[in-house]
C-alpha cells in the first residue's frame, strides 16, 4: 500500500510571518522548487494536504494541495507527516512501525505512522514521540529569513541536478558553471550569463530580454519574464515579470516588478506589484546586524544584509522606499513616496504619513482583477481565507496609527 504524504506547519513555521498568514509554509519557494514539491520528489508521493491550522483550511491554489485537519487524515494507510520547514533531499522508503524522521543533524522533522495507528497530537505543538528514528538528508530551515539567506546554497545544489545545456550561441557565458535552458525558453542576444558564482537555470517558457546580466546562482521560473537589468543570486518563481537591479532575492511567483529600482536580500510573496522605482535598503549604515519588528517584538536576524519580507498581494506606488529589515503584511497597499514604516500590518492602506485599514471588499475586487489578468480565478475558498486573515489581524492594525 503506498504511503500518504502530508506537510505540517510546526509552531516555528506558523510564525513565518507575513507569508504563513495566507499560505502554508510548504508552498514557499526554496531553490528551484517549493518545499512541498521538494518533499514530493524525495518521497515519490503526491502531497495530499497541508496541516497549517484552522486559519489556512481554505487555502486553495491551482496545482497545490488544500488545507486539511488531523481528523480528516484519519488512521487509514501508512502516513508520512513531514515538517514543512524541512527541505527534503531523500525520502525514507517504506518503514516498519511508528518511526520518528530526523534530519541528518539529528533534529526531528517528521513521523512515519503505520496503517491503523492514531496520529500523535503532540506533534502540532512541537513535541515529538519517543519512537525509533530514521535519518533523512536535507535542510531544516529556522527563521523565515533562511528562505533568502540559504537560497544561494540551495540553488547550487539544484543546479547540479539540471542538465548543462550551455547558453544559446548568441548569449555570452562567463565562467565554466552550468547553464540549463528549459523547453520553449528564450534568451535574447545581448544577455550575459555569469556562472562564476554558480549555475543559471532558465525554466520552460521563460524569457530573458536584453540588455541583461544574470549572475549565478540564479533561477528564472517557468513562464517568467526578465525585462532587463542586473540579477545576482536570485530565485524567481513562476509567471513573474521582473526588471531592474535585484540581488539575493526570492520571488514566490506571479509577482510584478516591471520597472527600475533596487531590491535586495528580500522575499516577495505571490501577486505582489511593485511600482516604478520602488527601492529597498538591505544594509544598515553601521554595518551591524539587522533587527526586524514582528507583532510588536524586536528580533535580531543575525544578518548583516536583510532587506524586506513582502506578503501576498502587497502593492506599492511609484517611488516607494522600504526600510532595512521591513515586514509588509499581505494585502497592504503603500503609496505616496517616502520611507514606509518598518512594520506594516496586513491589509493596511497608506504610507509614510500614516496607515488605515484597507477596505476588504475593495481589496478582494482588486485581487480578483489582478489574478484574472493571468487567467487565475480568485475562488470562494480563497476569498474566505483572506476575509479571515483580515479579521484575525485587526488587532495588529489598531496600533499602527493613521488618519
Amino acid at each position: 500500500m503506498p504511503a500518504r504524504l502530508f506537510l505540517f506547519d510546526d509552531p516555528a513555521a506558523r510564525n513565518w510571518r507575513p507569508f504563513t498568514l495566507t499560505r502554508p509554509a510548504g508552498e514557499l519557494l526554496f531553490g528551484t522548487e517549493t518545499l512541498r514539491a521538494r518533499a514530493e520528489r524525495a518521497w515519490g508521493l503526491p502531497c495530499e494536504g497541508h496541516l497549517g491550522g484552522d486559519a489556512l483550511l481554505d487555502f486553495d491554489e491551482p496545482g497545490a494541495p488544500r488545507g486539511v485537519t488531523p481528523e480528516a487524515i484519519g488512521s487509514e494507510g501508512n502516513r508520512v507527516l513531514l515538517c514543512s520547514r524541512f527541505a527534503c533531499d531523500t525520502g525514507g522508503g517504506t518503514l516498519d512501525g511508528p518511526t520518528l524522521l530526523a534530519a541528518d543533524t539529528g533534529e526531528p522533522v517528521g513521523i512515519w505512522v503505520p496503517d491503523g495507528t492514531a496520529l500523535p497530537a503532540s506533534v502540532w505543538h512541537g513535541e515529538w514521540p519517543d519512537w525509533p528514528r530514521v535519518e533523512l538528508r536535507g535542510t531544516l530551515l529556522g527563521s523565515v529569513w533562511d528562505l533568502m539567506d540559504r537560497n544561494g546554497d540551495r540553488l547550487h545544489a539544484d543546479g547540479a541536478r539540471c542538465s548543462d545545456d550551455g547558453p544559446p550561441a548568441h548569449v555570452h557565458r562567463i565562467g565554466g558553471g552550468s547553464v540549463s535552458v528549459g523547453e520553449g525558453a528564450v534568451i535574447e542576444p545581448g544577455t550575459v550569463l555569469d556562472t562564476r558564482g554558480g549555475p543559471v537555470v532558465v525554466d520552460a517558457n521563460a524569457r530573458v530580454q536584453a540588455p541583461c546580466r544574470i549572475a549565478g546562482p540564479a533561477y528564472v521560473g517557468r513562464g517568467s519574464t526578465v525585462l532587463g537589468g542586473f540579477f545576482e543570486n536570485v530565485g524567481i518563481g513562476p509567471a513573474c515579470k521582473v526588471r531592474g537591479e535585484v540581488e539575493a532575492t526570492v520571488f514566490l511567483g506571479f509577482a510584478n516588478k516591471a520597472h527600475d529600482g533596487f531590491l535586495g536580500h528580500s522575499v516577495v510573496g505571490r501577486w505582489v506589484n511593485l511600482g516604478a522605482m520602488t527601492t529597498n535598503s538591505d544594509l544598515k549604515n553601521t554595518y551591524g546586524t539587522v533587527r526586524v519588528e514582528t507583532d510588536g517584538r524586536s528580533i535580531d536576524t543575525g544578518l548583516v544584509k536583510a532587506g524586506c519580507l513582502l506578503g501576498d498581494h502587497v502593492r506599492t506606488g511609484i517611488g516607494t522606499l522600504i526600510d532595512t529589515g521591513a515586514t509588509v503584511g499581505p494585502g497592504a497597499s503603500l503609496f505616496g513616496g517616502g520611507m514606509m514604516p518598518k512594520e506594516v500590518p496586513p491589509f493596511s492602506w497608506g504610507g509614510a504619513g500614516g496607515l488605515v485599514d484597507h477596505d476588504i471588499d475593495r481589496f478582494l475586487e482588486t485581487a480578483a482583477r489582478v489574478m484574472a489578468r493571468r487567467g487565475v480565478e480568485l475562488n470562494r475558498r480563497t476569498r474566505r481565507l483572506y476575509r479571515r486573515a483580515f479579521a484575525d489581524t485587526a488587532p495588529l492594525r489598531s496600533g499602527a496609527g493613521g488618519h
